[in-house]
């Protein structure tokens, strides 16, 4: 008797341990989707937004036109909500421009998106791997021009 009782309660206890994984892993699911539409969200609202900045409609933005939305108390608070702090708008426009002046929807939205939020330390990481590797070709070019010169 005591052998088919805890055969018994293994048996429950294994189907439990595995309604509890399916449940887990359907919960995961259901966040990954729940992460993937509200980053969607923000895209087309974003979207929204640049087409309202693109005062010329000719579908890009100018340092003006940026500047101009961006002047609107209630633009910055609408950015602070989706977690972007704006105080340079010349800086922000100039991480967003390719370097041809202009801002396109595609740069606009992609951007701002890779702005968003804090730092993760990926990004610190790859920043310092950037400098690292600048900080070793200006050692080696400024050797060459030693030896040159």
């Amino acid at each position: 008797i005591i052998t088919v009782t805890f055969a018994m309660f293994r048996i429950i206890t294994a189907l439990f341990l595995r309604d509890t994984l399916a449940l887990a892993s359907s919960d995961a699911e259901m966040a990954i989707q729940e992460k993937m539409r509200q980053k969607e969200n923000c895209a087309a609202k974003l979207l929204d937004f640049f087409q309202a900045a693109d005062t010329s409609k000719d579908g890009y933005l100018t340092l003006a036109e940026f500047e101009a939305i961006l002047a609107e108390d209630t633009v910055k608070t609408w950015l602070s909500l989706m977690e972007l702090d704006v105080h340079d708008t010349k800086q922000v426009f100039c991480i967003l421009d390719n370097g041809d002046g202009l801002v396109s929807s595609s740069e606009f939205v992609e951007g701002i998106l890779r702005l968003k939020g804090a730092a993760r330390s990926q990004d610190v990481m790859r920043i310092m791997h950037f400098c690292r590797t600048l900080i070793s070709e200006v050692s080696l070019m400024q050797a060459n021009f030693q030896k040159g010169g």
